[in-house]
């Protein structure tokens, strides 16, 4: 049963993970200034890859554990912000209100953790790397705002 529901899980982390491949950053990404701490490129899909097993890895075991019903809220929420905050970012090139997003999935993933400790230790445990990939996300795009703010409060059109 577990591995029947980490591959149903791993399927909704792949389906937030595609939207780096629909709403890659582009050139108008590449203009602007980023943040002295910035990864290189390839870290980014190399840490999400690893994140997102260990997120599968904590969903199924919270589908498994009994009074789960929280946590599988929390579960469900951050998948979906996770999921949004690419279109946002890079779609819509809306750096503000990626760092709603983003700020909104740090809380929802904090709030996982707090939800699933009593449920299982071990999912809790596994959304700790997660949170802190989301703290150095949401620096990075805190840091793309303050040094491009004339992009941020003008986001330029996205061609249709």
């Amino acid at each position: 049963m577990f591995w029947l529901l980490f591959s149903l899980f791993l399927v909704a982390c792949v389906g937030a993970g595609l939207t780096g491949g629909l709403f890659p950053p582009g050139p108008w990404y590449r203009k602007l200034q980023k943040p002295w701490f910035t990864p290189p490129d390839w870290v980014f899909p190399v840490t999400w890859s690893v994140l997102y097993v260990c997120i599968a890895v904590a969903g199924a075991r919270i589908a498994m554990a009994e009074n789960n019903a929280v946590a599988m809220a929390f579960w469900t929420l951050q998948i979906a912000f996770n999921g949004l905050w690419t279109p946002v970012f890079f779609g819509i090139r809306n750096i503000r209100l990626g760092m709603a997003v983003v700020c909104m999935l740090w809380v929802i993933v904090l709030g996982g953790i707090i939800v699933m400790w009593p449920v299982d230790q071990i999912a809790a445990l596994l959304f700790v790397p997660y949170l802190i990939w989301v703290t150095i996300a949401a620096s990075l795009n805190a840091g793309v705002w303050w040094l491009n703010p004339e992009v941020a409060r003008n986001p330029p059109h996205v061609a249709t």
